[in-house]
């Protein structure tokens, strides 16, 4: 299983209303196409974190790089339904940074 972390801050005059269900909207549609597995949202509780950490953070699986780079491939297409579900969460935030990580030790 790789697992595809996204650290980020929402644009200011962000209503975090607003992005939750854009988030979901995009990242299930990519689950129900098979292109994740799974994937959960969380944000820093009473500001317990490092100063470089951003508030937001998303866990995307996937089975392998395969399906990770299918993923990335539709949400770079410019077209069509997942464009606009990309555009419209990815329009809300900032200070994104991005990690790649896997089970370990592998398994055999």
């Amino acid at each position: 299983m790789d697992i595809y972390h996204i650290w980020f801050d929402l644009r200011p005059g962000t209503d975090e209303r607003a992005f939750a269900p854009a988030l979901s909207a995009f990242l299930d549609h990519m689950r129900d196409e098979g292109r994740i597995e799974a994937w959960r949202m969380m944000r820093c509780k009473l500001g317990l974190r490092p100063d470089d950490v951003r508030e937001f953070h998303i866990m995307i699986e996937t089975q392998d790089l395969a399906q990770l780079d299918s993923a990335f491939k539709a949400a770079a297409a410019r077209s069509g339904e997942m464009d606009t579900l990309h555009f419209t969460a990815n329009a809300m935030v900032t200070n994104v940074k991005f990690g790649l990580f896997r089970d370990w030790p592998d398994r055999a």
